[in-house]
């Protein structure tokens, strides 16, 4: 990924690296420390490694990454971009309440920006 990055040579090209999906086949951590400057946007998600499919895919902190060692990784290579979150859908988790998704969402990313620290 990075040799296919920089062969453009270019400032316009680089990653979106998405920390819930790397987990899937890889540490997301080693992924940041690998394409470094070339990430350009980051998104958060979360992954249980042991379901093994897209039902392992649940609400940030809920999961396997190893959030204190992505915060490191991402202050080692100074990002400062914009993160997103993506957030599961709503239904069955939040049938009654759909709203306290982002709440929850909001709450569990100020968590993971102190970690690491």
């Amino acid at each position: 990924m990075r040799a296919f990055i920089d062969q453009f040579n270019s400032p316009f090209v680089g990653a979106y690296l998405d920390v819930g999906n790397v987990l899937a086949t890889g540490f997301p951590e080693h992924w940041i420390r690998i394409l470094g400057p070339r990430i350009r946007r980051v998104h958060f998600k979360d992954y249980r490694r042991a379901v093994g499919s897209v039902d392992g895919f649940v609400e940030l902190l809920s999961g396997d990454v190893n959030w204190p060692a992505v915060m490191r990784e991402l202050r080692a290579i100074d990002y400062t971009g914009w993160i997103a979150a993506e957030m599961i859908p709503p239904v069955p988790f939040y049938k009654h309440a759909p709203e306290m998704l982002v709440h929850n969402s909001s709450q569990a990313m100020d968590a993971i920006f102190a970690l690491g620290a």
